[in-house]
């Protein structure tokens, strides 16, 4: 059986050079590799969409491109060299604005052109040993299965978390015409409509540069979840904001064990605190001034 891929990555999760790197290629001749190699590929589309992700897209691409017969870059308007960086790996890219995360990746679902699509975020890589176990369940044909999930790793501030934040999984690998994503922005969910399995080895997550990122970016979904919910029509009660951050606190350092990951486990333990507290809080603000103005003069 062929190699899963020759990428292999170091201790900051960045790609070392391997057979197949790309590095310091003019785009054209990039894509002239990777079409070379087409033959020997699944019957997979990778989908992916971007807005600024020139640091993580090539780990990325690089642990997927020997699995995959076409690359789908879906952007939203990037500033750095994101483009330059799929165009190197021969991916066909399309700039869209933002719609929203369910919305962008339903449109790089529908960009794709083979029967299985596996749909990876900018920041997630595969491991050997997952490239390995979904080449391994084409090698006699197309699985019956209609969709895969796999198990996320995540890589935080110098450690991979254990505890915390796994096991994660989730459905990623899928027959294209049976599948979309759904659930409330920013928490998408893809979803099939048949029988499903699931894949050994880990799709590592690199999901946060440092603290900062991580509590902006977890104020930044609370915003966008108390969007959702109110969209939705969905209520908010004093209780919601008084228990439901404390409770989630505790699923994450106790139930979910991430006291076990020490000093980082406290962090993501809460930051979940924040988020929820923030999420709701944000809501009942919104039901509140919207009942305030339909009561006012």
């Amino acid at each position: 059986m062929l190699a899963p891929h020759d990428v292999s990555f170091d201790g900051r999760g960045q790609p070392e050079p391997g057979r197949f790197a790309v590095r310091n290629f003019f785009a054209s001749g990039a894509r002239i590799l990777y079409l070379w190699g087409v033959s020997h590929r699944l019957a997979l589309s990778v989908s992916v969409i971007t807005l600024n992700e020139e640091e993580n897209l090539s780990r990325c691409l690089a642990s997927a491109r020997e699995l995959a017969q076409e690359i789908v870059v879906i952007d939203s308007g990037s500033a750095d060299g994101t483009r330059a960086v799929a165009e190197k790996f021969g991916a066909h890219f399309e700039t869209h604005a933002w719609q929203g995360h369910v919305a962008q990746k339903n449109l790089a679902l529908q960009r794709c052109t083979q029967p299985w699509v596996l749909c990876l975020d900018a920041d997630e890589a595969l491991s050997p040993e997952l490239a390995a176990a979904l080449r391994e369940r084409f090698a006699a044909g197309q699985p019956t299965e209609d969709g895969f999930y796999v198990n996320r790793f995540n890589f935080y501030l110098g450690a991979w978390i254990r505890h915390a934040w796994y096991p994660e999984w989730r459905l990623r690998l899928v027959r294209r015409e049976r599948a979309r994503w759904g659930g409330l922005d920013p928490h998408d969910k893809l979803e099939v409509d048949g029988s499903t399995a699931r894949l050994p080895g880990n799709l590592l997550h690199y999901p946060f540069d440092s603290v900062r990122d991580h509590l902006e970016s977890e104020l930044k979904y609370a915003r966008i979840m108390a969007d959702s919910y109110a969209r939705a029509g969905r209520d908010c009660r004093w209780y919601h904001v008084l228990c439901s951050p404390g409770l989630a606190f505790f699923k994450s350092l106790v139930l979910k064990g991430g006291w076990r990951d020490g000093w980082r486990g406290w962090i993501i333990a809460g930051s979940k605190f924040l988020n929820t507290f923030a999420k709701y809080a944000l809501l009942l603000e919104r039901l509140r001034l919207a009942g305030d103005r339909r009561d006012g003069p």
